[in-house]
């Protein structure tokens, strides 16, 4: 460094970073690159480079380098791992288990046993949740929007209806799981209430089977 320092920068002014980095290239080959170095056994970089390594050199890659920072996180009991400022969501299997993560400025991946199981685009700091890395059943109640809880209750009549709208009149986000509640509550007891007429309408059917086919624990007056 104090030869590039004394050899190179001192005394000169550059205009742009074009022309410093233009300047560079033409010293490096014309003064550095033919000067005797002792490390070399006085011979020039320029000739050892020419001779030895410009033929092992390979071509540069398609795309850029890309900088990465490589971590390890442990996937906490709300499917979420903690990376820099940044809560991201991994597959809720994963709950407990530690994971690997590649960070770079654009890209956040996920990887356990050396499989990747997860990409999120990257973020600063806040929270970044997959709503499908959670189990089924959480994925269905995050389904029952306000407008599934208002559909629901008009299907099962304007009483259910008029209490559902009641609830999400106001502060809807503090108020809607109990309209999700009260919804598949009522959708249950009609599913019930279906289901006891079924069992009374068959019931019905037995009930009428002595008088046509008899039965064996009642006697039938002789017609003649």
């Amino acid at each position: 460094m104090p030869y590039v320092r004394d050899s190179f920068w001192r005394g000169r002014e550059f205009t742009s970073i074009e022309h410093m980095q233009a300047e560079a290239v033409t010293w490096s080959q014309q003064v550095a690159g033919r000067r005797k170095c002792r490390p070399l056994g006085g011979a020039a970089p320029m000739t050892v480079f020419e001779a030895l390594e410009a033929a092992e050199l390979l071509p540069l890659p398609p795309t850029p380098f890309v900088l990465a920072r490589l971590s390890t996180a442990t996937v906490g009991p709300d499917i979420h791992i903690e990376v820099g400022r940044t809560l991201y969501s991994v597959p809720w299997k994963l709950i407990g288990r530690k994971v690997d993560v590649r960070s770079t400025a654009t890209m956040v991946q996920v990887f356990h046993d050396g499989r990747l199981v997860k990409t999120h685009a990257a973020l600063d700091q806040g929270k970044r949740t997959d709503k499908s890395d959670y189990p089924p059943e959480k994925i269905a109640f995050q389904m029952r929007t306000p407008v599934w809880c208002r559909g629901q209750a008009s299907e099962i009549g304007d009483a259910c209806r008029e209490v559902v709208d009641q609830l999400l009149e106001v502060n809807i986000l503090y108020r809607l799981r109990a309209a999700q509640g009260g919804s598949r509550t009522a959708e249950e007891v009609r599913r019930h209430a279906a289901g006891s007429r079924l069992r009374k309408g068959h019931r019905g059917r037995r009930s009428v089977l002595p008088h046509h086919q008899g039965h064996p624990h009642r006697r039938h007056r002789d017609r003649s």
